[in-house]
């Protein structure tokens, strides 16, 4: 077997001067690690605590920028990590945050803060550390407000799945009959339930739409043993959950007043509305998944620098592993969890679609199960979409549910059939259709 060979850079390629910190919630181990003055070759290291407030950081960073530090390295701890990365990147330093997994230190050692800082120096000055994305400013803010709509919208769920539990505790079974019990006629019913109706007639006469061919079944269902004690647990939900949905409400606009805001790549650029309408056109993505897609992407697509290396970081592309003669693949891995949220719930609305997505899923369900096929239906929509964020002339075209069936030879498909019939026995004659 002929070697490989890799051109590896040498010891000029070392960053001279850094400093790494060991982040807690109340303070940071500093690690500085400069040339030495007057003998070549050598290293001066100075450690010491700095307490985590504004005055100390800052005081932290005249330190290393009057020492000519050109690199700070933090792990990702917590939140705890911020003040420390955005004080010190304002006052222009460069500032890598790094996965505290990669950083890890040999096992069997001793663990203290100061170890760790020193560890963490020593790999950032040999240049054995990747940054992890921190999204400009504007990005940031836009993150705050769609992960706060999410967490919202999680609660208000809760909310409703406690309304729903009431309901069974009072042997009451509407829920059996009604598709949303906090549509239309659900909150009538909900609401003079609570007022102190209790005849199920009266209630169903409630219902709207259709539900009035089901009269009869919702007033079986609403046939139980509702008291005062459900009428306030009830009543006090419904307050929280209405509370809840006007919060919702009023970030819904100020995220769309956040993306219009959004700087492009290019200096005096804004993707504004046009960015989330191409990206509403992917099956799937709707304005909320797009708003999403920008607060965990950003609009400059420059940090990612091809579409695999955008799927890699999401973790959406399997992970190899070797061993010997043995090669096989590994979960994806955790990934960013509110990015890959949203593209799974675009991913399975995707996938009840005559389109090609929906297509590339039923494809790939018969063969790999329903999980793997959602994983790659999730990697296409971000493949899409790094395309229209990167280029913004692109829009999207879908290549239709029979895009696969179009690749096919007509001519090989038919003698492929007729091998496998011959077979299992049986003698073909083909019949040209008029």
């Amino acid at each position: 077997m002929v070697p490989e060979t890799q051109e590896l850079g040498t010891t000029e390629d070392l960053v001279e001067r850094v400093a790494a910190i060991d982040v807690a919630k109340a303070s940071g181990m500093v690690c500085m690690r400069l040339p030495h003055a007057t003998r070549t070759g050598r290293r001066v290291q100075e450690v010491w605590n700095v307490p985590s407030t504004t005055t100390a950081i800052l005081e932290l960073g005249d330190r290393l920028v009057c020492q000519g530090v050109t690199r700070v390295v933090m792990e990702a701890t917590g939140a705890y990590w911020k003040p420390y990365f955005f004080l010190l990147e304002a006052r222009g330093l460069e500032c890598w945050l790094v996965n505290a997994r990669d950083v890890k230190n040999v096992p069997g050692r001793p663990k203290t803060d100061k170890l760790d800082a020193v560890w963490l120096a020593r790999l950032t000055e040999r240049g054995m550390l990747r940054p992890s994305f921190v999204p400009p400013k504007p990005v940031r803010q836009l993150r705050d407000l769609t992960r706060l709509r999410a967490a919202l919208n999680q609660e208000r769920s809760r909310h409703k799945q406690r309304v729903e539990k009431i309901l069974e505790d009072a042997q009451i079974k509407v829920t059996s009959v009604l598709t949303d019990l906090f549509g239309a006629s659900g909150r009538d019913m909900l609401a003079a339930l609570i007022a102190g109706e209790r005849s199920p007639r009266v209630l169903a006469d409630l219902a709207r739409g259709n539900l009035v061919r089901k009269k009869a079944t919702l007033a079986d269902a609403l046939t139980g043993q509702f008291e005062d004690h459900h009428s306030f647990l009830c009543q006090t939900l419904l307050d929280s959950i209405d509370h809840l949905t006007g919060q919702i409400a009023r970030l819904n606009e100020q995220i769309t007043a956040a993306v219009q805001d959004l700087p492009g790549p290019e200096e005096h650029t804004r993707p504004g509305p046009s960015l989330v309408e191409r990206l509403d056109a992917i099956p799937g993505v709707g304005p909320t998944t797009a708003h999403i897609l920008l607060a965990e992407l950003g609009p400059d697509m420059a940090v990612f620098p091809t579409a695999d290396h955008l799927a890699s970081w999401a973790k959406l592309t399997p992970r190899t592993t070797q061993s010997g003669a043995k090669r096989g693949s590994s979960p994806t891995g955790r990934g960013n969890p509110w990015l890959k949220s949203a593209l799974g719930e675009a991913a399975s609305a995707a996938a009840r679609t005559d389109t090609y997505l929906g297509a590339r899923y039923r494809r790939i369900v018969k063969r790999r199960g329903r999980k793997k096929a959602l994983v790659a239906v999730a990697r296409s929509i971000l493949i899409i979409a790094w395309h229209l964020i990167n280029d913004p002339d692109t829009t999207f075209c879908d290549l239709g549910s029979d895009y696969h069936e179009r690749l096919i030879d007509p001519k090989r498909r038919t003698r492929d059939l007729v091998r496998q019939l011959n077979a299992l026995g049986h003698d073909v004659t083909l019949t040209p259709a008029s």
